[in-house]
């Protein structure tokens, strides 16, 4: 459960940047792994996802010879590498957005491209598999690459469903705040008074300290008295 101070799950904006707990956050280090894990996709094939076949001279994927299975695998772990970097940057940017509606479109933005993109993976691991099955003979020393891209487009959907559900989380407590009754959202109580307003500055004391016993009066001298007459 992440804790939030300002809107949206974020950090009141212009506070100081920490970048031990910024690479802390559990969104910066998800974000990160899917990083990690487009680049070990997008490395496999490119490194061993192509062969040329001696007969014809031409080049093909090593995935039962199909061209799109290779291009498909590939492109969505190159624009999930520049994305995974845009929203590292854009979750330091997130702590310095003063306003709640830019905050608002940036975690559904990020809600959205995470979960498609977590379903474009899917797509991808079940689009090479099936592909990877029917491959008959693959070049020698190629079979440990395909299947390792395979691997870790599975884990990458993990990966960035976590990161719609972060978004999602996030999104929750914004749209709670807006939602709150005025004095829940203050969050605060005036003083000595539980569940009460804080007062306005220069605002007289509600309950001001007596010195003094407020029916009690103390009289110096003598006071003449005359009693009255009938």
């Amino acid at each position: 459960m992440m804790e939030s101070a300002g809107a949206y799950g974020g950090g009141k904006a212009g506070g100081a940047f920490d970048p031990q707990a910024f690479i802390q956050r559990p969104p910066v280090i998800v974000r990160a792994v899917c990083w990690l894990f487009s680049v070990i996709v997008m490395g496999c094939i490119s490194a061993k996802g192509w062969y040329i076949n001696k007969e014809d001279g031409k080049e093909y994927c090593v995935y039962n010879n199909d061209t799109n299975a290779c291009n498909y695998g590939v492109g969505i772990s190159v624009i999930a590498f520049v994305a995974s970097v845009a929203f590292i940057i854009g979750e330091y940017l997130f702590e310095q957005m003063s306003s709640v509606k830019t905050r608002k479109h940036y975690v559904l933005a990020d809600m959205g491209f995470s979960a498609f993109w977590g379903f474009l993976y899917f797509v991808g691991f079940c689009y090479l598999s099936n592909a990877w099955g029917k491959t008959d003979n693959p070049p020698v020393g190629t079979a440990n690459n395909m299947q390792g891209a395979i691997a870790f487009c599975f884990f990458s959907i993990f990966a960035w469903i976590a990161c719609a559900l972060f978004a999602f989380q996030r999104f929750r407590v914004g749209a709670d705040a807006a939602f709150a009754p005025a004095y829940e959202v203050e969050g605060g109580a005036g003083v000595g008074s539980p569940g009460g307003f804080p007062a306005y500055p220069g605002a007289p004391d509600p309950q001001p300290a007596y010195s003094d016993p407020p029916f009690s009066q103390t009289h110096a001298g003598n006071i003449d008295y005359t009693a009255p007459t009938y």
